[in-house]
């Protein structure tokens, strides 16, 4: 099976035995609790190149997503709808143990599971990216870059890839009576179609020894066990992914769970930051 995450570092042995130790009396070495997020930072319309953006930190891990549209043939399997393609690449300058060079199979994966989380979330309206069945729609593609890795990339780049769908805005279209393309008027825009009520969302979680904790840094994720991801909109589990590891059915039951139970608070707190967004950029 493929890898989410890059090949493990190397924790001093003291370190590690620091970090156990912290985490069976239910502190980590951030101080944050087992069940407990860094704080979320999230800035929209950033790359001004872009159809829509977004610039979203993580604790220290920060991610940026850039939105494109263009019109494309359907595919035939689809004729009334549009498409979505999410691509990921992590930066040689994110962590010094990232080589520069085409994206690898672990940012391949990671894009995968993004995609994947939106595709069956029913948060994007693929029927309304169609413009003329089986002659023409609107093709979203999604590229997502890790600046900085510390852990947790999975759960950042979603929410940078759902927060730059929830920032872009579709160029108007004028047709001729044959349903021919006249014009594109980039000027006059209007939002994507997308139903807030199943805002996609993922959940990670790792163990170590027998306990599981949320958002692992990136020294937890080479400290831990194993790692389980869910993906959840709108209460509702829409994929689940088991990266490394092995869990009892009561540990999935236990992750699952309180997947449903943190998306709630992370789907509150990406709506407060949306309701009024930072535009500033700070790396």
């Amino acid at each position: 099976m493929l890898s989410v995450t890059q090949e493990r570092g190397v924790i001093p042995k003291l370190k590690q035995d620091v970090m156990r130790k912290m985490i069976e009396q239910g502190v980590r070495i951030d101080n944050r609790g087992l069940n407990d997020y860094r704080a979320l930072s999230i800035r929209v319309g950033v790359v001004k190149t872009a159809d829509g953006s977004s610039l979203v930190s993580l604790g220290n891990t920060k991610v940026m997503a850039g939105v494109k549209v263009e019109i494309g043939k359907p595919f035939e399997d689809t004729p009334d709808e549009g498409a979505l393609i999410v691509n990921l690449e992590i930066a040689p300058t994110a962590s010094p143990d990232i080589e520069p060079g085409p994206p690898d199979e672990n940012a391949i994966e990671i894009a995968r599971v993004v995609d994947r989380a939106i595709r069956h979330s029913g948060f994007l309206d693929f029927k309304s990216l169609s413009i003329v069945t089986g002659k023409h729609a609107w093709f979203l593609w999604v590229d997502i870059y890790v600046l900085n890795h510390d852990g947790n990339l999975v759960d950042a780049s979603t929410i940078a890839a759902v927060t730059a769908l929830m920032n872009t805005a579709l160029p108007k279209v004028e047709l001729d009576p044959t349903g021919n393309i006249l014009r594109i008027d980039k000027g006059a825009r209007s939002p994507l179609a997308l139903n807030i009520d199943k805002i996609p969302l993922t959940i990670t979680h790792v163990k170590i020894g027998n306990l599981l904790l949320i958002d692992p840094t990136r020294e937890e994720e080479d400290l831990s066990d194993g790692i389980y991801i869910t993906g959840i909109a709108g209460g509702n589990v829409v994929a689940i992914q088991k990266v490394t590891g092995a869990f009892t059915r009561d540990e999935v039951n236990s992750i699952i769970n309180n997947s449903v139970n943190q998306y709630v608070k992370l789907r509150n707190t990406l709506m407060s930051t949306m309701a009024n967004p930072q535009t500033d950029l700070k790396l």
